[in-house]
């Protein structure tokens, strides 16, 4: 995250409108902000039982035979997987 801040930090010194999206928390442009600028997972990484039931997961060695690790909302299985949304970038700063 350092490298994240110092690139807001370091664009902010020559545009006044940067921000730091509070959900892929990238550094981005207000004035460039369009309904696909911002990559997302919605919903939370889960370790439970998938629905379908139907899925392989690759197990560690101290998880329960049961468990599954993956994005609720689209299944990824790899938690730094790119995000399965886009919308517009949201700052700490917005309500």
């Amino acid at each position: 995250m350092g490298d994240r801040t110092e690139a807001v930090a370091e664009a902010g010194k020559n545009e006044s409108t940067v921000k730091l999206c509070r959900r892929c928390k990238n550094p981005y442009n207000s004035a460039s902000n369009t309904p696909s600028s911002c990559r997302f997972h919605p919903s939370f990484f889960v370790c439970r039982r998938h629905d379908d039931q139907k899925r392989y997961y690759e197990l560690g060695p101290e998880d329960p035979p049961y468990a599954a690790k993956f994005y609720d909302c689209c299944g990824a299985e790899d938690p730094d997987a790119v995000g399965c949304r886009t919308d517009f970038h949201i700052s700490y700063d917005d309500n």
